[in-house]
């Protein structure tokens, strides 16, 4: 039963981030999608130039000169005004921040799930229980040799951002010519793969 209950819960979890990730990919809200986007592309065009410590360290220089330089005008704004507004961040202050031990709990059964089904298919891969997989995933990590050879990991990885934030949009707007094409790639696969196989 308390697996049962576990089963749901993840699911209730992986919906609502599944949710928020497609009202990201598909632009339903342009301002929260190009923030998010944008912030995606600065950081990893600033990881193709500067080291992750050097980008991390910039990042908090630039917080902290933006939040400094509000305290310093506030303060001098309060003290030529007159006023007594207190500490203009106050509110952020008190705000709570803390995880409660449901939510930590609930973070790390996600993340046990994911890691324990992780290891049990590379388990199952590595240690051949199955010779066709294991043949498919030994194909794949050749084919990825060849793209390790080609791009480093940030240049796939900036152009998977890109992709996941365009593609949709572009699947969407234009869907009847996509699948048009697709389905003319299709048939000519499907009939080189039926002359290159031979009857038996």
């Amino acid at each position: 039963m308390q697996a049962t209950a576990d089963s749901t819960k993840m699911d209730c979890v992986w919906s609502n981030w599944k949710s928020q990730a497609i009202d990201l990919l598909y632009w339903r809200d342009i301002k929260q999608t190009g923030i998010v986007f944008g912030s995606f592309l600065l950081l990893l065009f600033s990881l193709t130039q500067f080291s992750v410590v050097s980008v991390v360290a910039y990042l908090a220089l630039a917080v902290l000169s933006a939040t400094i330089s509000f305290r310093i005008y506030k303060s001098v704004l309060q003290a030529v005004q007159k006023t007594d507004e207190g500490h203009p961040f106050k509110a952020y202050l008190e705000l709570e921040i803390t995880l409660s031990q449901e939510q930590i709990q609930k973070y790390t059964d996600c993340l046990q799930f994911y890691v324990n089904n992780t290891l049990k298919e590379l388990r199952r891969l590595f240690l051949v229980q199955d010779l066709v997989d294991s043949l498919k995933f030994a194909v794949l990590m050749w084919l990825l040799t060849y793209v390790g050879a080609l791009f480093n990991g940030l240049t796939l990885l900036l152009m998977a951002v890109v992709s996941m934030f365009t593609l949709p949009v572009v699947y969407v707007k234009h869907q009847a010519q996509v699948d048009q094409y697709l389905g003319l790639v299709r048939t000519h696969i499907n009939a080189i793969v039926a002359k290159s196989v031979p009857d038996w």
